[in-house]
């Protein structure tokens, strides 16, 4: 049914509004337009600096992830050319392009037209945290240009398309408070990042951290502790890397204004809510009670320990001898050095001594 059936566009607007609240339906949604218009399918892309990640209908589940990771993303020229056009609607191929250049493009001839994709319709949508929204609906090249009548009809879907988009990311932002107000409750600093580690939202533990253990800057959260953050720069660049899902856990030193703590970086994946809010990671403090020695319990959780590995730990934590440690568990000195190592690998430290100042809740060396 035509998309200028008065009937079938409410019907569209309505589930336009509904992705908006439920973003898991922006797939079916992106299908729905696409058939609308006499394409197939469509992309939502999160923008930023270039497409950083993406949306699609089911007939581009093959596709993306070798346009966005083969760097035909970073060569498409409609991406910077729409940027700098800024219209407020829809804009197809020939608004932004010549016809040579459509036509000799290596993008175009090399990877769209490879995918059945000759020509599109897309818009960007700003998003209140800077980054922008862009909707991309293609045709098959077969079908021709994208006509001007269809533009029309896009351009009368962009307002509702956009406060859902706006209603999708504010949702997610909530959805991020709950996430470390939840933490707050718990006793522990948390916040969550956006991109390459920007602070998204905190609770009000984390914020008491700042500037004195992590300070806020324009790239990436870092920490004070240069030894800890050399640490967390390098977890934040594995977050983009398919099948990076490990849990990484980084000891930070005591000072004289705070306890020494843990700082969990944990991965946030799977879920369309980040093409709007950006979410890359969710970071948990737990502080280490200076009273006593953590439980090799605690131990194992706090650094992803093994249990061997966690009652070595505690065990260098209450001044024990690696020959000690040894006899008490029955094995051979080499695999508790072996141990050791492991869990200085883990927690980040370099030294036995480091170890035992954390554990007893002391400032290493120069922290």
């Amino acid at each position: 049914m035509p998309i200028s059936d008065s009937a079938h566009r409410e019907a569209l607007i309505d589930r336009i509004y509904e992705a908006g609240l439920i973003p898991s339906l922006w797939p079916a949604l992106l299908g729905e337009l696409g058939a609308a218009v006499g394409g197939n399918g469509g992309f939502l892309f999160g923008v930023r600096d270039g497409y950083v990640s993406a949306v699609n209908s089911v007939e581009y589940d093959h596709m993306m992830p070798i346009f966005l990771k083969e760097g035909w993303s970073e060569r498409d020229p409609l991406l910077p050319r729409a940027i700098a056009v800024n219209r407020a609607g829809f804009v197809t191929d020939y608004d932004l392009l010549s016809e040579e250049e459509i036509a000799t493009n290596e993008v175009y001839c090399n990877f769209y037209r490879k995918h059945g994709i000759g020509y599109r319709a897309g818009t960007l949508i700003p998003m209140p945290i800077g980054d922008s929204i862009a909707i991309v609906l293609p045709r098959h090249q077969d079908k021709g240009p994208v006509p001007q009548e269809v533009v029309n009809l896009l351009d009368g879907l962009r307002p509702h398309l956009a406060r859902a988009s706006l209603a999708a990311n504010r949702f997610g932002f909530e959805r991020a408070r709950a996430q470390v107000d939840a933490l707050q409750a718990l006793g522990l600093p948390g916040a969550v990042l956006r991109g390459p580690g920007r602070l998204f939202a905190a609770n009000g533990l984390f914020d008491a951290l700042i500037p004195s253990l992590f300070q806020d800057r324009a790239q990436r959260v870092t920490i004070a502790d240069a030894a800890a953050d050399a640490l967390l720069a390098e977890a934040l660049d594995t977050l983009s890397l398919a099948g990076s899902r490990a849990v990484k856990s980084i000891a930070v030193a005591a000072t004289a204004a705070h306890v020494p703590m843990v700082l969990h970086v944990v991965p946030v994946r799977g879920s369309a809510r980040d093409i709007f809010t950006q979410a890359s990671a969710l970071l948990v403090v737990t502080p280490v009670d200076r009273a006593a020695v953590p439980t090799a319990e605690v131990l194992q959780g706090l650094f992803d320990l093994t249990p061997a590995e966690a009652r070595v730990a505690r065990g260098i934590g209450q001044a024990a001898t690696i020959d000690a440690l040894a006899d008490a568990t029955g094995v051979n000195r080499e695999t508790v050095r072996s141990q050791l190592k492991a869990v200085l690998s883990k927690t980040g430290l370099s030294r036995q001594q480091e170890l035992v100042s954390l554990l007893a809740g002391k400032a290493l060396p120069g922290g």
